[in-house]
């Protein structure tokens, strides 16, 4: 069951670099790089780049459950580092994976703990678990219980089968670069208005004021407390009023790096697209219809390294990433792989943005 349409943006912003070893990371886990985490019942995918073929980057996960929903929820994404896919539709893949919350039998074939029989989850807990560095602690008492717990003889030879199965899906293939991994901590997009950095925020400002001057574009007062800002588009030479406010919005929060409100409406860097949407206007699992959920923003692009000595290796690079959802959120207890959701990019002209 989808969830109601939210009524504020979450806001996503990198916290400390995520280490395994002291904070290992689950399918629950907000995170920027490192290696997608399987879900339960699920296998971890590597989609490799439909223009190319070369093997996608893993480049932010979100856990996401929906409001009344009995499916613990997540969503993955995927870009191309190949200079030459840059800002195209197919380079990017969005998986979204989902699992009962009492399914704990699919977490053990898995080779994972089962979760815990907690109520159904809200979206917003995805703002109210952000310091949680990604194990829910009813989750992480779980597994300890699980550590201890004796194994029938007769079910040993399932068990360590389940075992190896999960350490086989722990590497990925030789050819996927990894980018160095960090958390993602979630704060309301009102409360982190005038929280941001002064200095960040002025270089902010000043880049929208050259850019009006330059277009010709002049921004006026918000017209109500949610920043809804209004521009003179006659004034701008080339029409482009999105882009003013694409950066007038980030300005005040210039280290967002993913914005989240399912059901809203994305700020988008230029044009839209008809009817606000990309052109796959239905979910390919169900041909249902799509709807907005998150949108990666451009200081993302800067916060990017590779995990290992990359040499001269280039960086996927954007504007903002639109991902667009099944509006149900399908799914079905015979699903054996995620389901690919649609990407729209945009990419930053003349990359005027926090350059």
């Amino acid at each position: 069951m989808s969830s109601p349409i939210r009524e504020s943006t979450l806001l996503g912003v990198c916290d400390g670099e995520l280490d395994d070893l002291t904070y290992p990371s689950s399918f629950l886990t907000n995170k920027v790089g490192g290696l997608p985490d399987v879900v339960p019942g699920l296998p971890r995918v590597f989609p490799r780049c439909e223009c190319c073929s070369a093997p996608l980057v893993h480049m932010v996960q979100v856990y996401c459950p929906l409001e009344e929903s009995p499916y613990h929820r997540s969503l993955q994404l995927f870009a191309c580092q190949a200079a030459g896919c840059g800002g195209r539709q197919d380079s990017w893949t969005a998986l979204r994976s989902q699992c009962l919350v009492h399914d704990g039998r699919a977490a053990q074939a898995s080779g994972d703990p089962a979760p815990t029989k907690a109520a159904p989850l809200s979206v917003g807990d995805w703002c109210d678990s952000a310091d949680d560095w990604g194990m829910d602690d009813d989750y992480e008492e779980e597994e300890k219980k699980d550590i201890h717990k004796p194994v029938p003889e007769d079910e040993k030879e399932d068990v360590m089968s389940s075992q190896l199965d999960a350490l086989h899906l722990a590497e990925p293939p030789p050819d996927v670069p990894v980018l160095r991994p960090f958390f993602i901590s979630v704060v309301d997009e009102e409360d982190a208005r005038g929280e941001d950095n002064e200095e960040e925020r002025s270089h902010a400002e000043q880049l929208l004021r050259d850019y009006e001057r330059r277009e010709g574009a002049v921004a006026v007062q918000p017209d109500d407390i949610g920043g809804g800002e209004k521009y003179e588009k006659s004034r701008a030479h080339h029409g482009d009023h999105h882009f003013s406010r694409f950066r007038k919005r980030i300005s005040m929060c210039p280290q967002q790096i993913l914005r989240y409100r399912r059901g809203g409406r994305p700020l988008f860097i230029s044009e839209p697209p008809a009817n606000e949407r990309p052109a796959a206007s239905a979910c390919a699992s169900c041909g249902g219809p799509l709807t907005f959920e998150l949108q990666l923003m451009p200081a993302l692009v800067n916060m990017l390294s590779w995990k290992d000595a990359a040499g001269d290796r280039s960086q996927p690079d954007f504007g903002t990433v639109l991902v667009y959802t099944c509006a149900r959120s399908c799914w079905t207890s015979s699903e054996r792989r995620p389901i690919r959701e649609v990407c729209l990019v945009q990419m930053d002209p003349d990359h005027q943005l926090f350059k």
